[in-house]
């Protein structure tokens, strides 16, 4: 047997393509734009990446998008004052706070004062609330863990009556995505670190969702045969390289393994270190000292890959169904996002509960 792929990039730009259809006849019939607010906080070049492909994603389906930057050092009344700005806005319906801020902020603090019709996130704790409620509806739901069941909905994979397991519990996927479980009537074991005969547990599972963030851990005798397998983990592991060598970094001391520039080819690496050619010393990235500026510099490289929580070549010959990292749900999440936005928009126009 081998298993049938769920695409999430082919889920992703039908869903992408329901949003556009959705927002361009709010705009016509209603005369609403819906509005997503940003609020970076710092300079972390991840963060940053992020808020730009939310952006990005935002202005392909007509959403209009506000991008709101503050400081590293911006104070807690500060980064309040910009959320309740944001909150009395009209044009605004959806706020995302983009994690993790600096560490003097109090992040609980500053996600419980987004507004409960605009936490398109789906964290505010009276959404996860009735999210964990029989017989309570959310206003929104976390967008990783709703991505997880659009694969599920969109391949036709029932989840009434079915076992699932999910292996991890934190609040951003395992809790959440086991409660939308529960919701849809699927019988649940939600597994941790203490969970005993791991493997016999998850051979147990109709649907087996993995979000552990531990590389390569779900082996196909884990799975039951046939059994639908989704990997929420996402997971950088080093390649070895021909050129790779241990370089020490002048500055720290430090060692650490990479290879030039000319001897790299791009995609799937990441920047390590730099050797300054003038001086004839080499550098950890975070080392360079300010006086090397107007130096040559040649960056060093080390290659790596992606992989999931769940060993792909191994379990694809006994899953049923199994998506793919990356390319699986990854690009559910920011489309999820989308959605919860127009939904917001829709519920303001009264056009929804």
């Amino acid at each position: 047997m081998t298993a049938q792929l769920i695409d999430g990039e082919v889920v992703a730009a039908a869903v992408h393509s329901e949003i556009k259809a959705e927002v361009e006849k709010l705009k016509a019939e209603h005369g609403i734009t819906p509005g997503l607010a940003t609020v970076l906080v710092g300079e972390d070049p991840a963060s940053q990446a992020y808020v730009q492909s939310k952006q990005k994603g935002c202005s392909e389906v007509g959403i209009e998008s506000f991008g709101h930057y503050l400081s590293k050092d911006a104070s807690q009344e500060e980064v309040e004052g910009l959320v309740a700005e944001l909150n009395a806005n009209p044009a605004v319906h959806g706020i995302l706070v983009q994690l993790p801020l600096p560490k003097h902020l109090d992040e609980e603090r500053i996600l419980r004062a987004v507004g409960l019709d605009k936490d398109v996130d789906g964290f505010h704790p009276i959404n996860i609330g009735r999210l964990a409620m029989k017989g309570r509806k959310p206003l929104f739901v976390p967008c990783t863990p709703a991505g997880c069941i659009e694969l599920l909905d969109r391949y036709n994979i029932p989840i009434e009556g079915k076992e699932a397991v999910v292996l991890g519990r934190s609040n951003i996927v395992g809790l959440p995505v086991s409660m939308l479980l529960l919701h849809r009537n699927a019988t649940l074991t939600i597994c941790h670190s203490r969970t005993q005969d791991l493997p016999a547990t998850c051979r147990r599972a109709d649907i087996l969702i993995a979000a552990v963030g531990r590389p390569e851990m779900v082996r196909g005798d884990w799975v039951k045969p046939g059994a639908a397998v989704i990997d929420v983990g996402i997971n950088r592991v080093w390649v070895d390289h021909p050129a790779d060598r241990e370089w020490i970094c002048s500055a720290s001391g430090e060692c650490f393994i990479a290879h030039r520039k000319e001897e790299s080819d791009k995609g799937g690496r990441r920047k390590m270190g730099v050797y300054c050619a003038t001086h004839d010393k080499i550098y950890l990235k975070d080392e360079v000292p300010a006086d090397a500026e107007g130096c040559e510099m040649i960056d060093l490289y080390r290659k790596y890959k992606l992989v999931g929580d769940v060993d792909f070549e191994d379990v694809k010959e006994v899953a049923g169904y199994l998506t793919p990292v990356p390319g699986g749900v990854g690009p559910m999440t920011i489309i999820m996002l989308l959605r919860n936005t127009l939904t917001s928009a829709e519920r303001a126009a009264g056009l929804v509960e």
